[in-house]
């Protein structure tokens, strides 16, 4: 396991236990702002709109947006959620969230040519986190993911079981036709799942849920509590089982205002007492759509377009 914390950690942690729990049901502050103009723009025919009817057992009509860049090659594949801010206001905006209130085609744009500067994050970056982020990115320029944006539901259930019928959708619905309309990689090492707040939440029970199926799971400010810890870590350790040799690469990412920050904090320990191997990466920032739009995007991608082939993460 890798851990980056900020020195001034230590002394919100207090505070922030509680912030947490006043937050435990991932509310945003403020709706999104508009997309505005570079978003309208970043938003062209790349992206394709699919729609899913109702399924038996009483799962309602889904939505989701993918994009499938022109590429040489094969690309990987990720399924990225969003969070509960988009939830609430349906599955048309659900399934946009990434792509219009998280600017994710802005991010993916600074990616193709580096070296990034602290305003493509935000100004939400330590000067050492930046350099590693483009030493990764001279070595190995980013060449491309299709990603998979499905409306992610605020289920009341929030066990294991149930996010099981969202996580059957995902690979039973979502992913067949994903990699039928891109023509992307098909393996398992090839396809991640990832999210932020509820949708970080949502990757980690179905990712994990799935290991046959994912090779790579990531959370960014996961809405997860501490008391949690235990059922996070029986999930990673039966997938752990299941996958036999075969790598699972684990990741959670958080910052030092998220209110999430302890309850994170607390699973990681977990994970890491019972032998879980993964990474915890601390990063400058709040839990809001600026964070979305900074490290939450740059850090999520370029993590899994590493992984997904076979290289070292910054």
């Amino acid at each position: 396991m890798s851990t980056t914390t900020p020195p001034s950690l230590s002394r919100r942690r207090a505070l922030l236990g509680l912030a947490a729990l006043a937050a435990s049901s991932c509310r945003r502050k403020s709706s999104p702002p508009p997309p505005g103009p570079a978003a309208a723009e970043a938003a062209p025919s790349r992206w394709k709109e699919l729609a899913f009817e109702p399924a038996e057992g009483g799962e309602g009509p889904q939505r989701a947006l993918l994009l499938a860049p022109e590429a040489a090659a094969p690309l990987p594949l990720l399924v990225a959620l969003h969070g509960r801010g988009e939830a609430v206001r349906g599955p048309e905006a659900g399934a946009r969230g990434w792509r219009d209130d998280y600017r994710l085609d802005a991010t993916l744009q600074r990616l193709l040519a580096p070296p990034l500067a602290p305003d493509d994050l935000g100004q939400m970056v330590t000067r050492e986190r930046l350099a590693q982020l483009n030493a990764s990115l001279g070595e190995h320029p980013y060449r491309g993911l299709c990603i998979a944006t499905p409306f992610a539901p605020d289920l009341r259930d929030r066990s294991v079981e149930g996010a099981a019928a969202f996580g059957r959708f995902v690979v039973e619905r979502l992913l067949p036709r994903a990699r039928a309309e891109s023509g992307c990689l098909t393996a398992r090492e090839a396809t991640g799942i990832d999210g932020v707040s509820l949708g970080g939440r949502l990757a980690l029970l179905v990712g994990l849920s799935h290991p046959e199926v994912f090779g790579a799971v990531g959370a960014l400010q996961p809405a997860v509590r501490a008391s949690e810890a235990e059922m996070f870590s029986a999930l990673a350790r039966r997938a752990r089982r299941t996958t036999e040799r075969r790598a699972l690469a684990l990741r959670l990412v958080s910052s030092e205002a998220d209110p999430f920050l302890p309850a994170i904090q607390a699973i990681s320990d977990r994970l890491r007492q019972d032998g879980v191997a993964h990474e915890l990466l601390i990063v400058p920032g709040p839990h809001d759509y600026a964070w979305n739009r900074g490290p939450g995007g740059v850090e999520m991608v370029l993590w899994h377009e590493r992984v997904q082939r076979g290289l070292r993460a910054p």
